[in-house]
Formats: C-alpha cells, sequence, structure tokens
C-alpha cells in the first residue's frame, strides 16, 4: 500500500450530504425526540428555496410509516416525499406559495394506507385575547376557547385541542383517532401562554382522548381534559369530544329567575343523589338515567312540597364513594347517568314544571388519581407545592392554589359554566369553611400563617369574593349557597359591605343544635330547652338555609328515625314536629331524600331508597303532613317574605322548659300566622298563650291528627282572644296541646 493510501484510510467517510429539504439540526434533534415545543414551526408547509428555484417544503412526522405522500388541491398531483430523517419525511413542490391546501397519505409496511388532512397547514384555533384573558385570571367563557370543540377551518372538519400545562417539555393529544401514540400528535406551545393547542382534522364528536405529557424530568403523564365536556363511564377515564344539539325550553323560567328575589320568596330544597334515590330493580337495580329520573322527581318533590332539586355533585368523579365530592371532571356531568344534553334535559324538565335545580360544587379540593388535575404537567399545577398548603389532612386530596391567576380562572369559569350552559339555578359551595382557614383540621407545625401571621386563607377568600361577584353580575338570580361551618363574618353579606357575597349559608349550628335536641328523651327535654331558642340569637347575623341534610344519616349516626326516642308512634310523631318546626321557623329549608320515607338505616350511596316503606300506614301519614305543610308553607308568605329579617318573626313563648313547649308567630305586614309547638308526650290542656292581634283564632294544622297517624287527641278548633295580657302580648287564647305536636293557627281576619 502506498503512502498516497494509507492516508486514503486514515481520512473519515465523507457525511451523507444533508438533505436541504431537512430543517435544522436542533428542531430535527427535538421533533424526532418528540420533545419539540413548536412542531407546526417544523411539520407542515413552509416556504423554502432550494438550489434557486421557491416553493415550499412540506415535512410529515410518523415513526412507522414506510413512505409518504403529498396530494396537492383537491385530487390534485401527488408528490412523493423524501426520507429526510427517521421518520420524518418531505416534500418540495417549485412555484408553490402559501396557503396551500393538500393531503397526506402515508403508507406502512404491512400494506395499509392511511390518509389524512395535514394538522400542521392550520393556525392556532386559540386567540391571542383568550391567552391574554386566561393567563390574567379574567375569561369568562373559558370553556369556549379551551378543551375540545369541533370546528370547521378552511374548509376541514375536525376538532381542536387546547390545554395549560406550562412546564411540560411536550404535550401530544392522544386518542382513538391515532392509536393512542404519543408521537403522532404533538402540540404546538403558545407564545408565553402556557396554552399547548392543536387542530386534528377527521375527528369527530364521540371521539375518546386524553393529552400524553412529557415533564421536565422525562417523565410521560397520561391526562384527562381539565375542560372537557364529557368523559367516560367510570371506571374509564378518557375524556369525549362533545357537542351539545339540546335546544331549551325554559326561556320564561329564565326570564323570571332573573328577577325573582330569592330572599323574599319560598325555598324549600329537596337535596337528592341521583345513583341512590331510586333504580330499576327489572334491570339487576340500574341507576336511573337523567331523562328517566326527572320526570318522577318532579312529581314527587312537587307533590311534597318542594320547589327546588338540590343535587350531590354531578360533575365527573372517578369513586361513586365520594358521593361526587372527589372531582376528576370539572367541565363535564358524570356519565353514569347519560350524556351532558341528557342532563341539560334533566334541567330543562325541571323548569318547564316550575321546579329549581341546584348542584352542589366542589372548588375545595380534588383528589389524587394519576389522570386527573393532580401534578397535571409534571409540577404543582392547580395545587400548592408545599404540603402544608396544598393537602388536605381530612380527605388525603389536594387543595387548588387559588392565588394562581389561571386556576382562578379555571374555578370561576366552571361556575359560570354550569349556571349558563346547563341553567342550573345555583350551586351550593362545598367545604367553604376548609377554604377560608390555613390552619383547618391541622395541628401546629402542619400549616403555614397568612403574610400577617394569622390563620385566615386571604387567597381564598378573595377567590370566594371574585366568584360571588362575578355570579352577581353575569347571572342574575343565580343563587350562592355556602356550606359553612364556623363563625366567619359575613358569609352572606354582598361583597360591597365586606362580606364574601354569598346568597345563602348554610345553619349548621341550628341543624345540630335541633338533630341533638330531638334525640334526648322527652323526660330530659326541659335541660336542653335553649337549643330550640339559641340559634335566634344569630338568626339574622347571616342569611340562613336550615339544612337536614345528608351528613346527618350517613358515618354511623344512624337513619333521622333512629335517632328519634320513644316507640314508633312516638318516633313518627317527632319527625312531624321536626318538620313543622323547620318549615314554620325563619330561613329557608332543605331536607335530604328519604325523609319522607323514614327509612330504618342509614343512607348507603350504592343502595336505592327502600320505596315500599312509602305503603306503610306510618310513611303515608309522614307523606300527608309533608303535602299539607309544604302547601301552608308555600301559600303563606309570613312563612318566608321576611325569612332574614326581624320583623318576619316573633318570639310568644321561648322560655317554658318545664313543659317544653315554644310558640313564635311569623309576620308579613298585618299577616300574623302562629305556631306552638308541644316536645312532650304530655298533653297540654287549657294551654295559655298570648297572641299578636285581637280576635278569633283558627287552627290549620295539627300535626296529630289521624290522617297524618297521630293520636288525633281533641285541640281547639277555634279561639277568641281574652282581655288577659299574656306573653308580652294585651289579649291571649287557651288552647289544648296534643302530645309532640304541632298546631298552626292565624287570626280569621288573616287574608
Amino acid at each position: 500500500m502506498t503512502a498516497r493510501q494509507r492516508g486514503a484510510a486514515r481520512r473519515p467517510a465523507p457525511a451523507p450530504r444533508r438533505s436541504p429539504l431537512a430543517p435544522g439540526r436542533d428542531d430535527l434533534a427535538a421533533l424526532l425526540a418528540i420533545e419539540h415545543w413548536n412542531p407546526h414551526s417544523v411539520l407542515g408547509a413552509h416556504p423554502l428555496e432550494v438550489e434557486g428555484h421557491s416553493g415550499v417544503v412540506i415535512r410529515a412526522l410518523h415513526p412507522d410509516a414506510e413512505a409518504v405522500e403529498v396530494i396537492l388541491a383537491d385530487d390534485g398531483p401527488v408528490v412523493p416525499c423524501e426520507r429526510t430523517a427517521p421518520g420524518l419525511f418531505s416534500a418540495f413542490v417549485p412555484g408553490a406559495r402559501l396557503p396551500l391546501r393538500y393531503r397526506q397519505r402515508f403508507r406502512f409496511p404491512d400494506g395499509h394506507t392511511w390518509e389524512r388532512d395535514d394538522p400542521y397547514r392550520f393556525l392556532p384555533t386559540v386567540g391571542e385575547q383568550d391567552l391574554y384573558l386566561f393567563n390574567e385570571g379574567t375569561h369568562r367563557r373559558l370553556w369556549e376557547a379551551l378543551g375540545a370543540h369541533e370546528r370547521t377551518v378552511d374548509g376541514v372538519q375536525g376538532v381542536s385541542f387546547s390545554v395549560w400545562a406550562p412546564n411540560a417539555r411536550r404535550v401530544s393529544v392522544v386518542g382513538d383517532f391515532c392509536q393512542w401514540d404519543g408521537r403522532l400528535l404533538p402540540m404546538r406551545g403558545l407564545g408565553n401562554s402556557g396554552v399547548f393547542e392543536l387542530f386534528v382534522p377527521g375527528v369527530h364528536p364521540g371521539a375518546h382522548y386524553k393529552y400524553e405529557i412529557k415533564t421536565r424530568d422525562g417523565h410521560l403523564r397520561l391526562k384527562a381534559d381539565p375542560m372537557g365536556a364529557a368523559m367516560e363511564i367510570p371506571p374509564g377515564t378518557a375524556s369525549r369530544v362533545y357537542v351539545s344539539s339540546f335546544d331549551w325550553n325554559d326561556a320564561e323560567w329564565m326570564r323570571q329567575r332573573e328577577q325573582r328575589d330569592a330572599l323574599r320568596s319560598p325555598l324549600a330544597i329537596y337535596e337528592v343523589h341521583l345513583g341512590s334515590w331510586a333504580r330499576v330493580p327489572e334491570e339487576a337495580c340500574r341507576v336511573l338515567t337523567y331523562r328517566e329520573a326527572a320526570p318522577k322527581l318532579v312529581e314527587h318533590v312537587k307533590r311534597l312540597g318542594f320547589n327546588y332539586i338540590e343535587l350531590l355533585p354531578v360533575a365527573e368523579h372517578p369513586f361513586g364513594g365520594s358521593w361526587g365530592y372527589q372531582v376528576s371532571g370539572y367541565y363535564a356531568p358524570t356519565a353514569r347517568f347519560g350524556a351532558p344534553d341528557d342532563f341539560r334535559y334533566f334541567v330543562d324538565y325541571c323548569h318547564r314544571h316550575d321546579v329549581g335545580v341546584i348542584i352542589d360544587w366542589v372548588p375545595a379540593h380534588f383528589p389524587r388519581d394519576e389522570f386527573a388535575l393532580a401534578r397535571f404537567d409534571g409540577s404543582a399545577l392547580y395545587e400548592h407545592s408545599d404540603p402544608r398548603l396544598g393537602e388536605h389532612p381530612d380527605w388525603g386530596t389536594l387543595i387548588f392554589n387559588y392565588g394562581r391567576h389561571e386556576v382562578r380562572n379555571f374555578l370561576i369559569a366552571n361556575a359560570l359554566y354550569w349556571l349558563r350552559e346547563f341553567h342550573v339555578d345555583g350551586l351550593r359551595v362545598d367545604a367553604v369553611a376548609s377554604m377560608l382557614y390555613l390552619d383547618y383540621s391541622r395541628k401546629p407545625g402542619e400549616w403555614v400563617p397568612n403574610k400577617y401571621g394569622g390563620n385566615e386563607n386571604l387567597e381564598a377568600i378573595d377567590f370566594l369574593r371574585a366568584l360571588n361577584e362575578t355570579v352577581r353580575v353575569e347571572c342574575p338570580g343565580a343563587l350562592m349557597i355556602a356550606e359553612e361551618s364556623t363563625a366567619y363574618p359575613g358569609v352572606s353579606r354582598p361583597v360591597s359591605e365586606g362580606g364574601l357575597g354569598f346568597t345563602f349559608k348554610w345553619n349548621m349550628g341550628w341543624m345540630h343544635d335541633t338533630l341533638l335536641y330531638f334525640s334526648k328523651e322527652p323526660i330530659h327535654r326541659k335541660y336542653h330547652h335553649w337549643q330550640l331558642s339559641f340559634a335566634m340569637v344569630y338568626e339574622y347575623h347571616e342569611r340562613f338555609i336550615m339544612p337536614i341534610s345528608h351528613d346527618e344519616v350517613v358515618h354511623g349516626k344512624g337513619a333521622l328515625l333512629e335517632k328519634m326516642p320513644g316507640d314508633l308512634w312516638r318516633k313518627f310523631a317527632n319527625l312531624r314536629l321536626l318538620l313543622a318546626y323547620q318549615f314554620t321557623r325563619p330561613g329557608k329549608k332543605l331536607q335530604f331524600m328519604g325523609f319522607e320515607l323514614a327509612p330504618w338505616y342509614e343512607w348507603h350511596y350504592d343502595n336505592s331508597l327502600d320505596w315500599r316503606l312509602a305503603e306503610d300506614h306510618w310513611r303515608k301519614g309522614l307523606w300527608a303532613f309533608m303535602a299539607d305543610l309544604g302547601r301552608i308553607y308555600h301559600q303563606n308568605s309570613p312563612f318566608w317574605r321576611f325569612d332574614h329579617e326581624p320583623q318576619g318573626f316573633n318570639w310568644i313563648s321561648y322560655d317554658d322548659a318545664e313543659n317544653s313547649v315554644i310558640a313564635y308567630a311569623r309576620r308579613d305586614g298585618q299577616k300574623t300566622i302562629v305556631v306552638v309547638l308541644n316536645f312532650t308526650p304530655v298533653p297540654r290542656n287549657g294551654y295559655r298563650i298570648g297572641v299578636p292581634l285581637p280576635g278569633e283564632y283558627v287552627e290549620w294544622l295539627s300535626s296529630d291528627a289521624a290522617r297524618y297517624a297521630g293520636s288525633d287527641f281533641p285541640t281547639v278548633k277555634s279561639a277568641r282572644t281574652e282581655p288577659v295580657p299574656w306573653h308580652w302580648y294585651e289579649q291571649s287564647i287557651v288552647l289544648d296541646l296534643p302530645p309532640l305536636a304541632a298546631i298552626i293557627l292565624a287570626p280569621t281576619t288573616y287574608t
């Protein structure tokens, strides 16, 4: 071998000629690693000059393809692509200019082909104004910008996908339209917004999808869409592309809702867990669908005197045992009972029959399930990174970061979404107390004080005020109800007056005091008489709803019937007395489903109410009483016109502990109704009470009547006042009080 030959042997072989159609090395490396933050800058159609010829280069990525062809225009010329890198194919169209219409045909080693419009030739489907408002935290219709939406772009049908994942290295949309392969549809990042977007032609409503997210540390996470409008039936966890086609028929209800003064209107709420209210025994106890439940529920609640239904959370949730309070799909009605339009039908049907719909809403926390919001892009995105702020010790859940603009926007827009898109009439906000306090259910050292050293969660307080003020402005007439168990001031005071801005607050103190009192043997009740009157001390500090909720019949607390002492007659007499007390004192009303059936056992989410009990003598009496009491409540304004103002209520007697009797008047101007309640099984003959107005009083209702399964103790059906001063009034009447019973009277001058 000559020296020349030896030198040539030592020289490396020349590198293969780099194709002029290939992208830059950094772009190519990121693209092939499926980590490109903006794949649209490489893939799709781009102007290019090759060897002095101007034109357009079209690039496509498919790691499994053997060959790719570009079909220009509609069935136009076919341009073969060259392989410019493993899985990357490029075609040059000389003389072409943008915009350019084309399709791509992929050929695979097994002989099959796949043809599509190129997702990477379309402009972004999320506008700059949308991104600005979202990052600012003020986008009022966020669900129209983010999530999955069927669109026609440049004459091509498809679905646009967009998701917020600011700390991701890469986001791909995956689904049954791409064999769940995260290499095929990487999304582009939109500036500094943290939003990734992609329009995918040919995807249709009903398609299942998720987002494959590559985190900063290189891990892959498969996530359901936080803004998804529909999801699979659990245990499935995929989001579904959904397009509503529902036609609303409740325009008159919605018009009246805007004008209704909820504070001065009757409000009797029937609280429902849809999965266990009733089932279909002929079909292995299948749950009712939204459409099946609507007419049955409406007929039932109207018969019993309720004018609103409150649903335990209907947003999608993975575990039925959470009753819906651990939400995985905030924008998706649970698929357990049907599609989103089926839920629209439910609400529409209720409205057309003069029944309002409230849903429980859970902005306090969310579950740790891997497919949902938890560490969404590999970081603490929706939650706090510090477990002292971001983890809930009672429920093992995560707490929203209310100080982050995008998180606040996600939640406030979600509230508006249910009120606007589903026409629900109000949100009962769950676990507000846990949001207000940084040390809620935490020991010393397990929480972080606010910037002033206090225990108030200032960011959550600001969020709640912004939420309620936004709803007030955007959805007039919608109810915002707080489940708040502490003495935090001004929960239902307007934001303009320094309050949190809720319409109503649950009166948890009244509920606990009252049920504790009723659980006592009547002989001991005189020692607890104050529990009946104490709630009036703070009655006008807030605008209250008096709940007897699902929380009182679970977790070993037993059924309401079992809380009542005595034999069966006394138990049912106590239930009727409890109901009369609730419906005649100040405050709006809420009863959990099943009260009317008086079941023997506490509620369980996976079992239907026992409707066989409805044929029982005692339950028939209870139903009849509820119907009559509800009718009296709704038809007479003294029971609700001034619920939250002192002129609507006067004590007649609150201190007769020895006899365990209380009496009060409900008033609306000159309209006066008198209520007397005897909490012992001992009749009180010749019982004198003072009354506000002179004249004759007639009995409207006795809860001890035979038709209610009572003892039918003879009462004074009509009593004329005597000029005997009593209970601070100049005149009084003498009554015979039945045992464990309520009587309602009114003067004959009442109109």
